[in-house]
C-alpha cells in the first residue's frame, strides 16, 4: 500500500479538471491513516478555496455546532479526515455551487478511502456524497437523512450545513430534536475510544 502522505501529495498536485475549473486547481481536504471519523462532503465553495481550509466558511461554523467539536479538534487529521467528492471549488451555477466534477471522485476517492483503516463514523453530507456511500440509490436527501437509523453507528446522512438550507431545517424539527443530540454523543464516543 502506499503511504498517505505519498498520496496526499499526489492529490495535491492533480490538474485533471483545471480546464473546467473556473478558480483553477486547489485540492482542499484533510486526510491522516489514524482518523476516526471521516467526512464526506461536496466539493469546497470559493471561500474554502480561496483559503485552503475544508469547512472554513458559514457551512463549517454549523457543522462543528452540529458536531459540538472545537475547530482544534475538527482540523486534527489524526482524527477525523475530510474527503469531499470532489476536491476544488467547481464553480457557480444558477442556484448555487456547481456539483463536484465526477473525476476527483473515480480517480482518488477509492485509494483514499483504503488509507482510513481505523474510521468509527463516516458523516456523509449532501446529495452527492450520499450517492456514493449509501447503498439507498435514488432517495432525497431528506429521506437519506430521516433514514439515518438504519446506518447507525457507522455511518450518519446530514443535510448539507449550508445557509441556503436554513428552510430546510425549519421544516424538518426532528433533525435537531433527534438526530443532532445521538450525533454528538457518537462524536464524543468516537473520539474518546
Amino acid at each position: 500500500m502506499v503511504s498517505a502522505e505519498w498520496l496526499l501529495s499526489e492529490v495535491r498536485r492533480c490538474t485533471l479538471c483545471a480546464e473546467h475549473l473556473p478558480l483553477g486547481t486547489r485540492p482542499v481536504l484533510q486526510l491522516d491513516r489514524q482518523a476516526r471519523i471521516l467526512v464526506a462532503g461536496q466539493a469546497p465553495g470559493r471561500r474554502v478555496h480561496e483559503s485552503g481550509v475544508p469547512f472554513a466558511d458559514a457551512s463549517g461554523d454549523r457543522l462543528r455546532e452540529w458536531l459540538d467539536l472545537p475547530a482544534a479538534i475538527f482540523y486534527d487529521a489524526r482524527r477525523g479526515a475530510i474527503l469531499p467528492m470532489g476536491f476544488c471549488f467547481p464553480g457557480r451555477g444558477k442556484a448555487g455551487d456547481l456539483p463536484p466534477r465526477s473525476e476527483c471522485a473515480a480517480t482518488w476517492r477509492d485509494r483514499l478511502m483504503r488509507q482510513l483503516a481505523n474510521l468509527r463514523l463516516t458523516l456523509v453530507i449532501g446529495r452527492y456524497a450520499q450517492a456514493y456511500h449509501l447503498t439507498v440509490a435514488g432517495n432525497s436527501v431528506t429521506g437519506a437523512v430521516r433514514s439515518w437509523r438504519k446506518h447507525w453507528p457507522v455511518v450518519v446522512p446530514l443535510p448539507h450545513p449550508s445557509p441556503r438550507n436554513n428552510l430546510w431545517l425549519r421544516r424538518n424539527p426532528w433533525f435537531e430534536e433527534e438526530l443532532l443530540p445521538c450525533l454528538r454523543r457518537r462524536a464524543k464516543e468516537v473520539l474518546e475510544e
